[in-house]
């Protein structure tokens, strides 16, 4: 069994929502006009929405989204960064960038994303489609930062502002409410340690799926016991949902 490799950045969900089945997919326009997002470039937004795997099926389909969601990436951090500075006067750097990571976690992103129902929207390739593709929390992350990049670019920093805005106060509430915020590798190890145990260990147990979304089965061990076990499309996803499983059941935080 391999240990979790500590440098893995990609913080997917680890326990993936039930599979939505979507029989037809929304054009951009139903798409804008459902959620009130002022987009008059549709070419822009279908450029949001579209997914690299569409472009092997579809000739006509000139570029995908992965540049628009670079540039949402980084208007999302300015914008939750300003947020939180002007919403939290009181907290320190330390407190304010853990927080700022938690919102623009992948597995946040994605729920926003599916708050938006986004998912229906996706202009997929045929296997990604058919593989899940339009409920993966990955995929729904990237689509929900291209989106954002493509109404910066088609409107105004303000407008982004806005829209955004109303997402951050309620995620905002749940992440300090639960303790989201912090680390729960982090919170595990102080409690173990606090107990007299030792260091917990984090072992791979399973890896499945195809190279392009592997799934991988992690569990966590204090002195050769089994306190937690989580699945995640990273280790270090799964490492942190085992984490989390260990603190639940544990009655920690």
């Amino acid at each position: 069994m391999d240990e979790v490799d500590q440098g893995a950045k990609v913080d997917d969900a680890f326990v993936e929502p039930l599979d939505l089945s979507y029989p037809e997919t929304e054009t951009p326009r139903d798409f804008a006009q459902r959620t009130g997002l002022p987009f008059t470039d549709l070419l822009l937004l279908s450029r949001a929405l579209t997914h690299r795997s569409y472009l092997n099926e579809h000739s006509e389909a000139l570029e995908d989204n992965e540049r628009l969601e670079f540039l949402g990436d980084a208007v999302l951090d300015f914008l939750v960064g300003a947020w939180l500075y002007n919403h939290f006067p009181w907290m320190a750097e330390g407190e304010l960038t853990r927080l700022r990571s938690a919102l623009v976690r992948t597995e946040q992103l994605g729920d926003f994303a599916r708050k938006l129902k986004v998912g229906q929207a996706m202009r997929l390739g045929r296997g990604e489609a058919e593989g899940g593709g339009r409920n993966r929390t990955i995929l729904l992350c990237g689509m929900f930062e291209a989106i954002i990049g493509a109404l910066y670019l088609n409107t105004d920093i303000q407008v982004v502002k806005d829209f955004i805005q109303p997402l951050l106060s309620v995620a905002t509430d749940d992440i300090l409410t639960n303790r989201q915020d912090q680390d729960p590798k982090s919170l595990l190890q102080e409690w173990v340690q606090s107990q007299g145990h030792g260091t917990p260990i984090y072992k791979t147990v399973s890896t499945t799926g195809p190279e392009h979304n592997k799934r991988f089965e992690i569990e966590v061990l204090v002195d050769g016991e089994v306190f937690g076990r989580a699945w995640g499309h990273s280790k270090q996803a799964a490492a942190k949902a085992a984490a989390r499983n260990a603190l639940e059941l544990l009655g920690v935080g």
